[in-house]
């Protein structure tokens, strides 16, 4: 069995508490490398300690999520840009819009998401996208500042038109467990239009749990372990009637693509 790619994790966020069990259960339960994904200055010290210490598991990306667009301090943008200099296969995620929540507003989130849209581009960096009810402001935000050749739509949640959209774009879609609930069946319907070579797999944990009889990997607290990665995908090929060793393949080589990943990163 190949093994398993988790395109989109926040290995380094407290909740999970130490990183070494959680990355030694991934391992044995059949996931090979990730992606682990900043959300805020705070965060970026632990995902670079991560991937210092684990090189050949994890692979870091440094931004500002739209939830944490009103802490930036004045010097984020060349820390940002120094950490992206230190790491050459550093991606930049997750940052993005979001209209979904009220505070902060998006006319805060705008200049946080275009000044790392212009980043990922000068740098030739994949980024990774978070987007909820702002698919408009979205299109907006890329006809003023261009998008990088890669993008992942993480957790995507967008209609097959918006996904039409994006993908000459250069963009990738990545599934998480959450939308394998019913009342997400939307989403998987989406997922089965998807060209295959766009589709990512991942966790987005300690966040998007899945439903209970998917969970491989319990936590308190109705928190997502990020083992439950193979088991998500178990699920996930069943529902595009394809075999899970299949699946694990072409995810694996979309990420590769996608985040153009290496077994070791230089």
């Amino acid at each position: 069995m190949p093994g398993w790619t988790d395109a989109h994790n926040h290995l380094q966020d407290p909740r999970l508490g130490d990183p070494a069990p959680v990355i030694a259960a991934m391992r044995a339960a059949g996931v090979t490398r990730c992606v682990a994904n900043a959300t805020c200055e705070a965060d970026w010290p632990a995902v670079e300690a991560l991937a210092l210490a684990h090189p050949d598991f994890v692979f870091p990306a440094f931004g500002i999520h739209p939830w944490h667009a009103h802490t930036i301090t004045d010097a984020w943008f060349d820390r940002l840009s120094k950490l992206l200099e230190k790491h050459p296969h550093a991606t930049l995620g997750e940052c993005g819009l979001d209209q979904w929540i009220s505070s902060p507003p998006l006319a805060v989130q705008l200049p946080v998401f275009i000044a790392q849209l212009r980043l990922a581009r000068e740098t030739q960096r994949p980024l990774t996208i978070h987007c909820l009810k702002a698919w408009n402001a979205l299109f907006d935000a890329f006809a003023e500042a261009p998008p990088p050749p890669t993008l992942l739509l993480h957790s995507f949640n967008g209609s097959i038109e918006i996904a039409r959209r994006l993908v000459p774009l250069g963009a990738y879609f990545s599934f998480s467990g959450h939308f394998l609930h019913p009342r997400k069946a939307a989403v998987l319907e989406v997922f089965r239009k998807l060209p295959h070579d766009r589709i990512l797999l991942e966790t987005d944990a300690p966040d998007m749990l899945p439903p209970g009889p998917i969970i491989s990997n319990p936590l308190p607290d109705s928190l997502n372990h990020p083992a439950n990665l193979p088991a998500i995908g178990h699920a996930l090929a069943a529902a595009l009637g394809i075999p899970p060793e299949q699946l694990a393949t072409l995810t694996r080589d979309n990420a590769t693509r996608c985040f153009g990943l290496t077994s070791t990163p230089p």
